[in-house]
């Protein structure tokens, strides 16, 4: 089903054409760097079973992100409620995860940005944030560019994770439909 779409790109609802890609990405550990671990194809249909399933209940998930010139299968964008307790949720999160090959194109950016469009004005959310751990400067530089605030004081310790462990510290970006302005 399709979302949304950019210039370059069409964001759908995931098919089973798409795990294959998917699944290579995910075990790709430059792609995982700041996440915990990579993941293997078992763990990958989980994410995907978790991605359906989150889009029935919610009727907003993750979506996989097409290059309309060639139909390749690049990643995702979307929107998820973490699953997490902390000091700003229950919430709405904007995240990403583009194949490296794609990197550096601002195909993240321009896919995000409709996203949060799609968040405020199709599906009448109040508030968008979006996390990462303190090293991931790449999806730092997105938040920014999609117009996402940074507070410090907003910064947490991940729950999922140990507290000692290097990808713990997180930093938390945000926007309200109220400050939000429609790009062009």
């Amino acid at each position: 089903m399709l979302i949304t779409n950019t210039n370059r790109l069409i964001l759908r609802t995931f098919q089973p054409e798409d795990f294959a890609p998917f699944a290579k990405m995910n075990a790709d550990p430059e792609v995982m760097q700041h996440f915990p671990s990579t993941l293997n194809a078992d763990e990958t249909a989980a994410l995907i079973k978790k991605i359906q399933t989150h889009q029935s209940e919610h009727g907003f998930s993750l979506y996989a992100c097409e290059l309309k010139e060639t139909g390749a299968f690049i990643g995702f964008v979307g929107l998820l409620k973490p699953s997490f307790d902390a000091h700003f949720t229950p919430c709405v999160e904007i995240g990403w995860r583009l194949a490296k090959e794609h990197w550096g194109r601002g195909l993240a950016t321009e896919a995000a940005k409709t996203v949060l469009q799609y968040g405020f004005q199709e599906k009448q959310l109040k508030e968008i944030v979006s996390f990462t751990a303190k090293q991931n400067i790449a999806s730092i530089r997105v938040m920014e560019k999609i117009g996402l605030q940074y507070n410090p004081e907003d910064d947490f310790k991940h729950p999922s994770l140990p507290q000692d462990h290097p990808l713990s510290e997180h930093v938390l970006y945000r926007t309200k439909l109220s400050t939000f302005a429609p790009s062009a």
